[in-house]
């Protein structure tokens, strides 16, 4: 599949493959970042957040494994579990500032798939 301005080729042998590969190109068109002078606070809210949302179930999946590996007294385990609690709170008070929903903060990065 190729694009330029006005038109679009698709290499398909079937129907049904042309009708996936547009189907592919509207997703991945409503997924992109786009900032221009309209929506650049919009858009750079999304990337922020993208960000911190990645690094935040990174965290997360970390901790769980600190936890399960037994490296964790309750204290700790308590005071990381308080703080990813309060920073997930913080994440849906900020989407909803944006008007930013999970789905917004899930990038499509093409062959790799979905980013979360």
């Amino acid at each position: 599949m190729s694009m330029d301005e006005d038109r679009v080729l698709l290499h398909a042998s079937t129907a049904e493959e042309a009708l996936r590969q547009l189907e592919g190109m509207s997703q991945g068109r409503q997924s992109r970042i786009e900032a221009n002078p309209d929506n650049v606070e919009s858009g750079l809210a999304r990337l922020v957040l993208t960000l911190i949302e990645l690094l935040r179930k990174l965290v997360e999946k970390q901790a769980m494994r600190r936890i399960d590996g037994g490296s964790l007294d309750d204290e700790q385990i308590e005071k990381l579990g308080e703080t990813l609690m309060k920073l997930e709170m913080k994440m849906e008070e900020l989407k909803k500032t944006f008007k930013l929903t999970d789905k917004d903060l899930n990038l499509d990065l093409g062959p790799l798939g979905d980013l979360m």
